[in-house]
């Protein structure tokens, strides 16, 4: 290793300490990464020099010797942008490297009515492409005014996607087959943007949800995305799970139910026939605001919580029914991963005050052996989790080689 990689090493060495311990002194981070105190003064002064760390108030251990300067990650100058393509909203995180969320912003999923009597909505990609461009720049203009460096933009489809093709393979409740969403954005954001990758909406889900339980030493689990599509994304021994072609995750064609409800995806008894968002607004009188795709979800998942305190006969049966269905395919998903966490994200997690008890107790009921249980939470980050997943990605270009952030302009 040239001596520039190794400088860079030792630069991300530091910083993945900071932040998964917080602010310390250089001695304390010269004995936890073993690098000599003279190491960590040198890299702690180029870290600050591109805007990665700063001092902060004097650290006393003790009362022997001179007291430490505390060394934090330094939220002020870099961060990344996150971008999901949901079914039902486009949303955008801008997040720094420190972990502060600065600017968000979710719109309905932009789409033409169809042809025809019943005239179903579709999603052509150009429409979505150019909307979705908007709100990038928008939290661009954002990161410009507040004067942060962009590390990155990660776009969150629904649906597996080729990588290095930077496409989407296929997403089923958009419609979409091979669509190449990584060129066509880049083309719209112009020759200068941020680097531009693609990851799947559930697996920077379950990203943004993996440092809170990493906290208490859970690095297995399983996240649960739910809208009109079910999918999961899959943490096993702290590591992300892809699988060979990316497909991982795609739990919402697992079959539940032979013979049953067709899906979009051409089989029948898919389980997210089961428990996708519309089999619950399925009860719903058609005039109903909450079956409204220009109304934004937020508004619309209040109006089912409204209806459920309320008491809605109808809704009440669908929302019992939806817990014995998650319990159907979430059943099998922990027999065969063994995750120590579950978490119930999309509008699963809206809900989780009224599913996740149900669910955790359907769970333990089935368990073939003590020691198995698994943990059902709610996402933390609600409909923002795959946006603020997809911001940390990008952050973590700079975590993983910190010579790409430019010194700051003195």
């Amino acid at each position: 290793m040239g001596h520039a990689a190794m400088r860079s090493a030792n630069m991300s060495l530091l910083l993945r300490v900071l932040r998964s311990r917080g602010g310390s002194s250089r001695a304390a981070l010269a004995q936890e990464t073993g690098l000599s105190k003279a190491a960590v003064t040198t890299l702690v002064g180029e870290l600050a020099e591109r805007g990665l760390v700063q001092e902060g108030r004097v650290e006393r251990r003790g009362t022997v010797g001179r007291p430490g300067t505390e060394v934090r990650l330094d939220g002020r100058r870099v961060a990344g942008v996150g971008v999901e393509l949901n079914v039902d909203y486009l949303a955008v995180c801008l997040r720094d490297l420190a972990g502060e969320v600065r600017f968000t912003s979710s719109i309905p999923m932009p789409s033409q009515a169809g042809p025809g009597p019943d005239g179903a909505r579709s999603h052509p990609p150009a429409l979505v492409i150019d909307r979705a461009a908007r709100q990038v720049q928008e939290a661009l203009d954002v990161a410009a005014a507040e004067s942060l460096w962009i590390a990155g933009i990660t776009v969150a489809p629904p649906g597996p996607i080729d990588y290095a093709a930077s496409t989407v393979r296929f997403a089923s409740t958009l419609g979409w087959e091979a669509v190449p969403l990584g060129e066509e954005l880049a083309r719209r954001l112009g020759p200068d943007h941020p680097e531009l990758a693609l990851e799947n909406d559930a697996k920077l889900s379950a990203l943004a949800e993996a440092p809170r339980l990493a906290q208490r030493g859970i690095e297995d689990l399983v996240y649960l995305t739910g809208d009109n599509g079910v999918g999961a994304g899959i943490i096993a021994e702290g590591r992300l799970i892809r699988g060979w072609s990316g497909f991982s995750g795609e739990v919402g064609h697992i079959g539940v139910e032979p013979g049953g409800e067709p899906c979009r995806c051409g089989r029948r008894g898919c389980w997210e026939t089961l428990v996708g968002l519309d089999r619950v607004l399925a009860v719903l009188d058609p005039q109903d605001p909450a079956l409204s795709a220009l109304v934004p979800m937020q508004e619309r998942l209040a109006r089912l919580r409204t209806l459920l305190e309320e008491g809605d006969p109808r809704l009440l049966q669908r929302f019992s029914a939806l817990a014995e269905d998650l319990v159907r395919g979430a059943g099998v998903l922990m027999d065969v991963l063994n995750p120590r966490a579950l978490v119930l994200g999309g509008y699963f997690g809206y809900f989780a005050d009224v599913l996740v008890g149900p669910v955790q107790a359907a769970l333990d009921a089935r368990l073939l052996a003590d020691g198995g249980r698994v943990e059902v939470s709610g996402s933390s980050h609600g409909l923002f989790a795959a946006a603020v997943g997809g911001a940390a990605v990008a952050v973590e270009r700079v975590l993983e080689n910190p010579m790409l952030a430019p010194t700051v302009p003195r």
